[in-house]
């Protein structure tokens, strides 16, 4: 299978962005371009300026064209922090909807979301979050519609929750201009283990136990569903069993056995969780973030945030905005 001409893709740094995201994106569109005898894909480097773009190893990468004369693109994706955006919002985001209105594709890969978001571009539309950003995310894009899966593709748009899934987004590519022997042949060159459906969901860990919620029996893993769609108005431990159809002492046995952790504290955890992605990515009031985790006063919070973090709300909010203003490693490096 060969398409006529190369598919031409773009990828717009900010300042901090995760390398792996880039690094998955562009090695194996090389190697299906080496296997295949032909330029399948090109790709270029964009930045708003001709500086480098340090990424989040702290190294830098020096862009290709400055994001305002970027043009004949097939693609263009977002990479960056989720704290990222234009240096000149008004112009960058003006830049961003022309080439929309181009017919391109437009997407954004980990962090990448948010700017996207703010640009104004994924309204009425659904976007793939990674687990780590989704309460930062929902707080900021109430009315943008985030999903669990790894991959959304929806009407010019491709957004993609990690690292692993952009590599996953890049075979789909692979494989939809050079056909599925060219696809499995690249997925194999790097030990790829499997190709994610577009619909598969999103790894995520159980604290303290080393597993993922998919590993959990249907009733454990309703249960915290039932947490999850209930942080700011906290339900009893007595009425999640129960709409779980156990009873208390067995629902507290099984949780503990499968989760490491009772009901309560694993509860207790996941909103604090939510609280603190707010703190790391999020501008909002400390007040604002108390109420969004079900806590009916901040003083509370901060005591139950700083039992559990070893560092009060405030106090960390300022030490990671001093890392980031600094490129040092920040909590989203991993993503």
């Amino acid at each position: 299978m060969q398409a006529e001409g190369p598919l031409r893709l773009g990828f717009l740094m900010f300042p901090g962005f995760p390398m792996a995201c880039l690094t998955s994106a562009i090695e194996p569109l090389r190697a299906a371009n080496e296997i295949s005898g032909q330029r399948a894909f090109v790709w270029r480097l964009l930045a708003e300026t001709d500086e480098p773009v340090r990424c989040s190893a702290e190294l830098g990468f020096k862009p290709d064209m400055i994001f305002q004369d970027a043009d004949g693109l097939d693609h263009l994706y977002l990479v960056s922090p989720p704290t990222a955006e234009f240096s000149d919002p008004r112009r960058g985001r003006a830049r961003l909807r022309w080439l929309d209105r181009t017919g391109i594709t437009i997407g954004a890969f980990s962090g990448g979301i948010f700017p996207l978001a703010r640009s104004g571009l994924m309204d009425d539309r659904t976007c793939s979050v990674h687990w780590c950003y989704e309460a930062a995310f929902r707080a900021e894009f109430p009315d943008v519609a985030a999903s669990q899966s790894v991959i959304v593709q929806e009407r010019r748009r491709n957004t993609v929750s990690g690292a692993g899934a952009v590599f996953d987004l890049m075979l789909k590519l692979i494989e939809q201009r050079l056909g599925r022997d060219c696809m499995t042949e690249v997925a194999c060159w790097f030990q790829h283990p499997f190709v994610r459906d577009a619909d598969a969901s999103q790894k995520v860990p159980v604290a303290r136990l080393g597993a993922t919620e998919d590993s959990l029996t249907g009733k454990i893993r309703e249960a915290i569903r039932l947490f999850e769609s209930h942080i700011e108005d906290p339900l009893r431990i007595p009425d999640i069993a129960a709409a779980v159809g156990l009873s208390g002492r067995h629902f507290d046995r099984q949780f503990k056995q499968e989760t490491g952790q009772s009901p309560l504290r694993y509860y207790h955890r996941l909103r604090l969780a939510k609280a603190r992605q707010r703190v790391l990515y999020t501008n909002d009031p400390i007040a604002e973030i108390a109420a969004s985790v079900g806590y009916p006063t901040v003083s509370r919070m901060v005591h139950h945030y700083q039992a559990a973090f070893g560092v009060s709300p405030k106090t960390e909010r300022g030490l990671t905005q001093s890392l980031r203003n600094g490129l040092g490693p920040r909590p989203d490096d991993a993503q």
